[in-house]
């Protein structure tokens, strides 16, 4: 048996603790539209799992300390629960979606068919974190559709061995980053970047709630969709060559002025997931690569927009540069105040990333489906996804602003997205401004002003579990 990452470790913990709650599950959902082979379906499922050995480990308790067990292909069953809906599927995609695993006894992946009409189905992956991130849903569909057309051809599917698994991965890690008792090693050097990097940092940013904070936090979470088209894309796309900086930082420096003059303070922690596929062996991985960054923005001195660019760039530089050191590591040293109703360091995250692949199946339409998955970790979590054309053209952006409804109402999250989306189109025309005139009524009015398009549930695609 193998050690778990280091990563890995934190959320085997957490699993422990909430009794496998289904709190870090990892649903997607695709709909299939024409005639799906089922038992095609069945080998390519098995076919995927025996291909990437994360998704064939259990994780076991040897005396208070796991350990992963890579199952041998002759142990692995993965069986495609078919379940007939009448009706809205909705419910039911949601129940599955949530239910927990047991990780020391089951697979970390489990797979239903969900029966809307005679060629009309949606099957629905779920995971747990502990085996997978949103980074690596490409990898995955690329597996499953290389698998899925070979069975249905009648034959096993020719890819080329993976170079390394998971595991090699979580002993490298262990390896690289050496112990902390060597002040020498990369843990102790990084760790004193987060040290001087957080000293001081807020227990507790102000944000718009709407209800007091409970003394435990119940993880219930709902979704405010909404979406950038391409024209303000373009603009903000344009804005981040235009300072040297890029569409992540653009959006990170504009939610931390948002977060500003709705009364949170100059000094805003906003954590954000990393993927530490640093070499291209590990491109074609299905496993748990995440980190959580930790990136304080300093938006004193009401500095222009363009300037608080600058110091987000210089920040996130940085960040990015000591993004080895596990999150929960960084923890342990700093040491903060504990409690069980909210995230230690940090309350709010934003994740930004490109539209990845979708389940490729020969004569199936293959669609991306909404699965409600009213969970969420952190008081409030911004999602941001864009598209782009093969020619790297603009497509416009899908955003997600999923809340703790035990501390905002919708109609204050709402507001807050609109309010975002008018900031974004400020920065966009008019980077020269100071961040205290960035909503003012005279700044937007010089604007076009559009109304902001809520997107359907069915247009809102399945990225937040990327989140750390």
């Amino acid at each position: 048996m193998i050690q778990l990452s280091l990563t890995q470790q934190r959320l085997w913990f957490l699993n422990q603790l909430e009794d496998a709650s289904g709190t870090w599950n990892v649903p997607v959902a695709v709909r299939l539209r024409g005639p799906v082979d089922r038992t095609a379906l069945v080998a390519a499922l098995r076919d995927t799992v025996l291909r990437q050995e994360t998704l064939r480990t259990l994780f076991v308790d040897e005396g208070g300390v796991p350990w992963q067990r890579v199952l041998e292909p002759d142990e692995v069953e993965v069986p495609l629960q078919v379940v007939a809906v009448v009706g809205d599927p909705a419910e039911s995609l949601a129940a599955e979606a949530t239910r927990g695993f047991d990780l020391a006894e089951e697979l970390p992946v489990r797979a239903s068919l969900f029966e809307l009409g005679p060629q009309d189905q949606v099957l629905l992956l779920v995971m747990h974190h502990i085996a997978t991130d949103g980074w690596s849903l490409d990898p995955l569909f690329r597996d499953l559709s290389t698998a899925y057309r070979a069975r249905v051809e009648g034959r096993e599917p020719g890819w080329e061995p993976l170079p390394v698994q998971y595991t090699d991965y979580a002993e490298w890690q262990r390896e690289v980053l050496g112990e902390v008792s060597d002040p020498q090693s990369l843990i102790s050097r990084q760790l004193g970047y987060w040290r001087e990097a957080l000293e001081g940092i807020p227990e507790q940013i102000a944000l718009p709630y709407d209800k007091p904070r409970p003394a435990v936090s119940s993880r219930h979470g709902a979704l405010v969709p909404f979406s950038l088209d391409v024209e303000l894309h373009q603009g903000l796309t344009a804005l981040a060559r235009r300072t040297g900086t890029s569409l992540f930082m653009v959006f990170h420096a504009a939610f931390a002025t948002l977060l500003t003059r709705l009364g949170a303070g100059h000094d805003i922690p906003i954590a954000t997931p990393t993927v530490d596929r640093s070499d291209e062996a590990l491109d074609d991985l299905v496993g748990f690569f995440v980190n959580t960054l930790v990136m304080r923005v300093d938006t004193s001195g009401d500095p222009t927009f363009e300037e608080l660019l600058h110091r987000v760039r210089d920040m996130a530089l940085g960040a990015i540069s000591h993004q080895d050191v596990p999150f929960d590591r960084v923890v342990e040293e700093l040491n903060p105040q504990r409690s069980l109703s909210r995230q230690a360091l940090f309350q709010v995250v934003l994740m930004v990333a490109e539209k990845g692949d979708t389940l490729r199946l020969p004569g199936v339409e293959c669609t991306e489906y909404p699965v409600d998955f009213p969970v969420v970790r952190f008081d409030m979590w911004l999602g941001l996804t864009e598209a782009k054309s093969p020619e790297g053209d603009c497509l416009g952006v899908a955003g997600e602003l999923l809340y703790s409804t035990d501390l905002f109402e919708r109609s204050t999250m709402q507001s807050l997205v609109e309010r975002f989306v008018l900031l974004l189109r400020t920065a966009a025309a008019q980077p020269e401004l100071p961040l205290s005139a960035m909503n003012s009524r005279r700044a937007f009015t010089a604007v076009r002003r559009r109304p902001v398009r809520s997107r359907t549930t069915a247009d809102s695609a399945p990225e937040r579990q990327n989140a750390p």
